[in-house]
């Protein structure tokens, strides 16, 4: 989107008090031809939890806002809002979202939610955070929270995708928190990376389903196999993978929870990546 297209959106979209901002891009970064990543300022009154999502879009060219829904991927205290993206050529929104630059605007809904968020589980002694794709994102926030690290012993992140190029956010980003003024010295021997592929051959291979029921997930990890006594998870990605993650979980005992009756696994309802 170009300044000049959205130039002449901005008085209707801010006339609404209810309606998304506009915030200015600051940054993006293309990872592959699928999967890009882009910064965007923080308005001082938006507030949010690690985890949770929120409408994002751009305007049509009626006038009136595409909005779809987006987990934040930076997490509650940082100054600005960081976003996680898959580019689909025909997107009725991805497909232009794509091609925006610094200094572009992007429309941001005022109303995060979520339930990939701590409050939905309860106490634990390791958290699980199972991803594919873009379901990396709000573990992307997670993970930069030092409440998790104050809250679990241990979280293990898996991230599933197609090709190892795909696995370069997740990669570049977990090991850039041992240098993270916050919480580097609260990861040192509590956070561990899991990464798998599915086409291009990789020291794992297989569906996070696959290496959790033949065991490889936990034998690979040196912990023992899931128990509601202890473990906690968080399951985001594609709908497919949700559901049969959510089974396994339930196999083993688990107890789905949400904001209203922490339990000790939840899934992204609204999001799928």
């Amino acid at each position: 989107m170009s300044a000049d297209a959205s130039a002449g959106q901005a008085a209707p979209v801010k006339a609404n008090p209810n309606g998304p901002t506009e915030e200015t891009v600051l940054s993006v970064e293309h990872y592959t031809d699928r999967l890009f990543r882009f910064r965007l300022t923080r308005p001082q009154s938006f507030r949010f939890r690690s985890g949770e999502f929120v409408m994002i879009g751009l305007p049509k060219e009626d006038g009136k806002p595409l909005l779809r829904a987006y987990s934040i991927a930076s997490p509650a205290w940082d100054e600005e809002l960081e976003f996680y993206s898959i580019k689909v050529p025909d997107g009725p929104l991805t497909s232009r979202l794509q091609k925006i630059q610094p200094g572009d605007k992007v429309l941001l809904g005022r109303k995060p939610t979520g339930t990939l968020v701590l409050d939905a589980l309860t106490p634990g002694k390791r958290l699980y955070m199972f991803s594919t794709g873009t379901g990396f994102a709000p573990f992307a926030s997670l993970v930069r929270d030092p409440d998790t690290y104050e809250r679990y012993e241990e979280v293990i992140v898996t991230h599933t995708c197609r090709d190892m190029n795909e696995l370069t956010y997740s990669r570049t980003l977990i090991d850039s928190l041992s240098a993270d003024p916050l919480v580097g010295e609260m990861v040192g021997g509590k956070l561990k990376l899991y990464t798998s592929t599915t086409r291009q051959h990789h020291e794992r291979m297989g569906r996070i389903t696959t290496l959790i029921e033949n065991g490889k997930l936990f034998s690979d990890l040196g912990v023992p196999p899931l128990d509601p006594a202890t473990d906690r998870a968080m399951i985001c990605g594609s709908m497919e993978m949700i559901q049969d993650v959510k089974t396994l979980m339930l196999k083993a005992g688990l107890t789905e929870g949400s904001n209203a009756a922490p339990a000790e696994f939840v899934i992204e309802k609204a999001f799928a990546g």
